[in-house]
């Protein structure tokens, strides 16, 4: 009997721009989920200065970066292309790591996601400034629905922002660095390549971050045990380096607005990670919070589908 095989020979319905950009944006989110917690780790005791832990695990992705972007015969950035990756390198790899090292030296890991959480907020503003992205009132609407219950999911388990503290104007500098570096990478990525604008980033800073890791260690002797330093490498490793790779892909297919709402989830699994790693205490609330910011998070990206689509 013959049997007609040319089913089995269709190819697969290929994703859509927009969710091929989803699907890399949320690899790269669940990559950083983990840099909160395994930062508490890494100054828990205090063997490893805020300053070494930021600036070190920097030069640690810059010579995994040199080495990727010689192997491969990357061509040199041209022109403005330098300054641009220097607000890159200014937001993502000086700014966000080093205020966040400095600020969970005090502040929980639960208690971090609370201004954390704001992050794609911070993205997708700076992303419709510098991009010329006109997102409709609808997503816009989403949005602030997400990072309210972001906000208001990480205070639940963090215990709320309560009076203002030092750490938590760092972690807002830490943020809003961190929305511009996205933006501007997002952008530039297009141009460069995703892994290789976080790798020309990281190359750029790195006589700074090595003159500051110098400095650091002067002072004070690195003296970590073996889970900290397990958990710089992670930081230096994908938390700097290969979490861009993913991350910055799919902001550069976009749309950056949309692809910046995945950052939703990002306070759900790093409470979660908190939890298992450090103990930190997870509750039902916390659980219904997660959910919340999921949905949140799902009608925002669904609200810019529909318009791609239109």
């Amino acid at each position: 009997m013959k049997t007609n095989s040319s089913a089995t020979l269709l190819p697969a319905p290929a994703l859509s721009p927009a969710r091929t950009g989803l699907s890399w944006g949320l690899l790269g989110v669940a990559a950083f989920s983990f840099t909160v917690p395994f930062t508490r780790v890494a100054v828990a005791s205090g063997g490893l200065a805020p300053l070494f832990i930021g600036s070190g695990r920097a030069v640690v992705a810059a010579l995994l970066a040199a080495v990727a972007l010689a192997v491969t015969r990357q061509r040199l950035p041209r022109g403005v292309q330098w300054a641009r990756l220097a607000v890159v390198a200014g937001g993502v790899v000086v700014g966000f790591p080093v205020l966040t090292s400095y600020a969970l030296t005090t502040a929980s890991a639960g208690h971090s996601a609370v201004v954390i959480a704001l992050l794609p907020a911070a993205t997708a503003v700076c992303a419709v400034l510098r991009g010329h992205e006109r997102p409709p009132a609808r997503f816009w609407t989403m949005a602030a629905v997400g990072a309210v219950a972001a906000v208001g999911f990480a205070s639940v388990q963090g215990g709320g922002l309560g009076g203002p503290h030092w750490s938590d104007l760092l972690l807002l500098g830490a943020v809003l660095a961190a929305g511009v570096g996205y933006a501007e990478g997002g952008l530039l990525a297009r141009e460069l390549g995703p892994w290789q604008t976080i790798s020309w980033a990281l190359v750029l800073s790195a006589p700074l971050m090595a003159g500051l890791a110098g400095l650091s260690m002067a002072q004070r002797p690195p003296a970590g045990t073996a889970t900290e330093w397990a958990a710089f490498a992670y930081l230096g490793v994908v938390s700097m380096f290969l979490g861009f790779f993913a991350w910055y892909h799919g902001l550069a297919i976009g749309p950056m607005a949309q692809v910046s709402q995945i950052q939703l989830v990002q306070p759900v699994l790093t409470i979660g990670w908190a939890a298992l790693l450090l103990g930190e205490p997870l509750t039902w609330p916390t659980v219904l919070g997660g959910l919340t910011v999921i949905a949140s998070a799902a009608l925002a990206v669904r609200t810019r589908l529909t318009r791609t689509r239109a």
